[in-house]
């Protein structure tokens, strides 16, 4: 059943509840309706965390967070989904959403040397902003969409598979 499966690979409650990312929120975030895994929670927690993963951002666990206590998403899930995009994804992520991003504005997309400086950042911004932002925004809304789907459809076949098993096993009951 996935409520199982991601149940395994969720961090410890406990661990999220003192982050910082959740700290911050006060009591708002020790609702014990966040910390519930079922299928609108569970869901809701993947569309935000894909979401929030592909933004360009800063502080990436306390939107993610945020989100999650407005929407009454899971918010260890949402927050732990955030972590698709890290040092090593990342850069496959923003190259792939600043193509989409030229793609859809029908620009050309620029060869560009990555400087790890803020006039290298400003300067670039105006050229490669705008696209690289609509990339993010469009494939975080679809990443988004789509576990949000998936994690619909995978719960409710869960769902109705466990049901047919239980009934397969009370008309063996009463043959037996």
């Amino acid at each position: 059943m996935p409520k199982k499966t991601i149940q395994r690979f969720l961090p410890n409650p406990r661990k999220i509840a003192n982050s910082k990312a959740v700290r911050i929120f006060g009591s708002l975030g020790q609702q014990a309706n966040l910390w519930h895994l079922n299928r609108r929670s569970a869901s809701r927690a993947f569309a935000i965390g894909l979401f929030v993963a592909f933004l360009p951002i800063p502080m990436q666990m306390m939107a993610a967070a945020a989100l999650a206590i407005y929407f009454r998403a899971n918010l260890p899930l949402s927050v732990a989904l955030v972590w698709i995009s890290n040092p090593i994804t990342m850069p496959a992520l923003f190259y792939a959403s600043y193509q989409v991003g030229a793609f859809l504005l029908g620009r050309r997309t620029e060869p560009f040397l990555f400087e790890l400086s803020w006039g290298w950042f400003m300067a670039s911004l105006g050229s490669v902003g705008p696209a690289f932002v609509l990339g993010c925004i469009v494939l975080g809304s679809l990443a988004g969409l789509t576990g949000f789907i998936t994690i619909r459809v995978l719960w409710r076949q869960a769902a109705i598979k466990a049901w047919r098993e239980r009934q397969r096993e009370r008309a063996a009951k009463r043959r037996a």
